[in-house]
């Protein structure tokens, strides 16, 4: 409860909050200057903010050597550490886990039930985002628009680029929603996961041949697809 009562009082400052939310998705180091500039605040302000977040474990830093002698600078990224403010307190990742492993237990028609529920409700929960509109009136760039906005809603922090010439879309994941539980499963979590982006692309293009490209349990920096139109 303590560290909980930490958290909330270093995000309650509205400065704080926008660096957080600014370094999360940018998802790479950034340094006390890149701060102050990006918010046009002292550098000292900057770096007070960086502190309080590397304290209650948001953030963590390590240094770096410039190369030109004298103190080497320090660069603030995101901590691995999952931060879950919730009152009163439930574990909704042990239920994952529970479900996960239930599923398992049945085998090959467990993983069929569990990839076909994910691409259910990846298209469920788009289909919802846009209600009663109608998908086919929207031009691919507006497309585009909605599926950013909902895997940024759902914490993906995602990119997206389409590619006209190539019919083509390329997107990034710069978090996983799922990492937890795919650190332990990562082939069945990672493989729900594209299930369930599929689902979601498939609320909007019928035809969408969707490929992962890069991995993050692989130790690549984001999750990276490509869907064909």
């Amino acid at each position: 409860m303590d560290h909980t009562l930490k958290i909330t009082n270093v995000l309650a400052d509205s400065t704080r909050y926008s660096i957080y939310q600014y370094v999360t998705k940018l998802n790479q180091p950034v340094s006390v200057t890149d701060i102050a500039q990006n918010f046009s605040i002292h550098p000292n302000v900057a770096r007070l903010h960086l502190s309080k977040l590397e304290d209650v474990q948001l953030l963590v830093s390590k240094t770096r050597k410039t190369g030109k002698g004298g103190r080497p600078s320090r660069l603030y990224q995101l901590s691995e550490q999952d931060v879950h403010l919730q009152f009163p307190y439930r574990d909704y990742h042990l239920l994952a886990r529970i479900a996960l492993e239930s599923l398992m237990e049945l085998g090959m028609e467990g993983e069929r039930t569990l990839y076909s529920t994910g691409f259910k409700y990846g298209k469920a929960m788009f289909k919802q985002s846009f209600g009663n509109q109608n998908p086919e009136n929207f031009s691919i760039e507006e497309k585009i628009k909605w599926l950013q906005e909902s895997a940024f809603i759902i914490g993906m922090f995602p990119n997206f680029e389409y590619v006209k010439h190539e019919e083509t879309i390329f997107f990034s994941l710069s978090n996983c929603p799922f990492k937890d539980l795919a650190k332990e499963n990562p082939q069945i979590v990672c493989t729900l996961h594209g299930f369930f982006l599929e689902g979601m692309m498939r609320a909007l293009f019928t035809n969408i041949q969707l490929k992962e490209v890069h991995n993050m349990m692989e130790g690549c920096a984001t999750c990276s697809y490509k869907a064909a139109l």
